[in-house]
Parts: C-alpha cells; sequence; structure tokens
C-alpha cells in the first residue's frame, strides 16, 4: 500500500482535480492546509462583495440611482470573479507546492483593487448627488 492516499483514504490518482494532483510530490501537509486557508478566504471576499453590491441596490440609501446601481452592480461582479480567483489562485498555488516551483503572484490583486476604487468614487459621488 502506497503512504499516499487520496480523500478518504483513496489512491491518490482519484483525487479531484487531476490537474494539480496529478502532478509532482506530495508536499508538507501544513502549506496544503494554508492554501486552502487562502482558499476559502477568497470565498469569503467574494460573498462579501456580493453581499455589499445586493445590499447596496436593495437598501436604496437614497444615493443617486445611476451610480448607486453602477456600484451595485460593480460589487457583484467583482464577488464573481473573486470566487473564480480563488479556484484559479488555489490550483496555481498547489501546482507550484507540488512540483516545488515559486509560488504564483496573486493575478487578481490589482483589478480587484482598481474595481474598489471605481465602487468607492461611484458611492462617493452618489453621495454628493443624491
Amino acid at each position: 500500500m502506497s503512504d499516499r492516499a487520496g480523500p478518504a483514504g483513496g489512491p491518490p490518482g482519484r483525487r479531484f482535480p487531476r490537474s494539480v494532483y496529478g502532478v509532482g510530490n506530495e508536499p508538507d501537509p501544513r502549506f496544503t492546509l494554508a492554501n486552502e486557508r487562502t482558499f476559502l478566504a477568497w470565498i469569503r471576499t467574494a460573498l462579501a462583495l456580493t453581499a455589499g453590491g445586493v445590499a447596496l441596490e436593495a437598501l436604496g440609501l437614497g444615493l443617486h440611482p445611476q451610480l448607486r446601481l453602477a456600484a451595485a452592480v460593480l460589487l457583484v461582479l467583482a464577488g464573481i470573479g473573486t470566487s473564480a480567483q480563488a479556484w484559479v489562485g488555489w490550483t496555481r498555488t498547489e501546482r507550484a507546492l507540488r512540483l516545488s516551483r515559486p509560488l504564483p503572484a496573486p493575478a487578481s490583486a490589482l483589478p480587484l483593487a482598481a474595481v474598489l476604487l471605481v465602487v468607492g468614487v461611484c458611492i462617493v459621488l452618489a453621495i454628493l448627488l443624491a
């Protein structure tokens, strides 16, 4: 019996996604678990962005309607993009760990910061023009 096991003690070839678990060697579990915690943090961020967008539009708040809608849509789209980035980031990092390569740079940090900057400007303008 192999010392490497898949989920629930199964063979490693059955682990999903195969594009990640089919390459390299099993890394230190601490690093894999840290990568998983980072994935979950991105998922929490995606949920917060989506909830913020929905709340901004649902509550109204007496803001300029077009700017409020633009900010809400941008927040929801940022939430969708952040959840996709969570998966892509997890797979890229896990592959790098398994192949003993340098960790990849965060691909979505700059786009997310830019979207949040635009959302902030929209909300400020919506407050001033209300």
